[in-house]
């Protein structure tokens, strides 16, 4: 039920050279940090307004999953119920399907 991302290890993504230095690695979480908020925010403005609010506030939270663990874990929850969700909804129409099929037979 759990899907691939999910067994990865949880950490940074950044390239090799970044993560070797230090300070530049710190100034690269810093830029993925402002990035993502910039993102997020642009997403919550966009939620009261028709658009994918929603869509760009997980991108967000995506982007800053290529560097915290945080937000790894924060993406993965999510990920996880959005898939029982789907599951659960597909179920729910296939029995809707299934009772008006057998109101139609009678």
């Amino acid at each position: 039920m759990y899907a691939e991302s999910d067994r990865r290890p949880l950490g940074s993504r950044a390239p090799r050279f970044i993560k070797a230095s230090k300070p530049l690695h710190r100034t690269w979480q810093v830029v993925i940090f402002l990035l993502g908020l910039a993102v997020v925010a642009g997403g919550v403005v966009l939620l009261p307004l028709p658009g994918p609010g929603w869509l760009i506030i997980f991108a967000g939270i995506g982007l800053w999953a290529t560097e915290f663990p945080w937000a790894q874990r924060v993406l993965r929850w999510t990920k996880r119920q959005l898939l029982e969700w789907t599951h659960w909804w597909r179920e729910r129409r296939l029995e809707r399907r299934e009772r008006k099929q057998g109101a139609r037979v009678r």
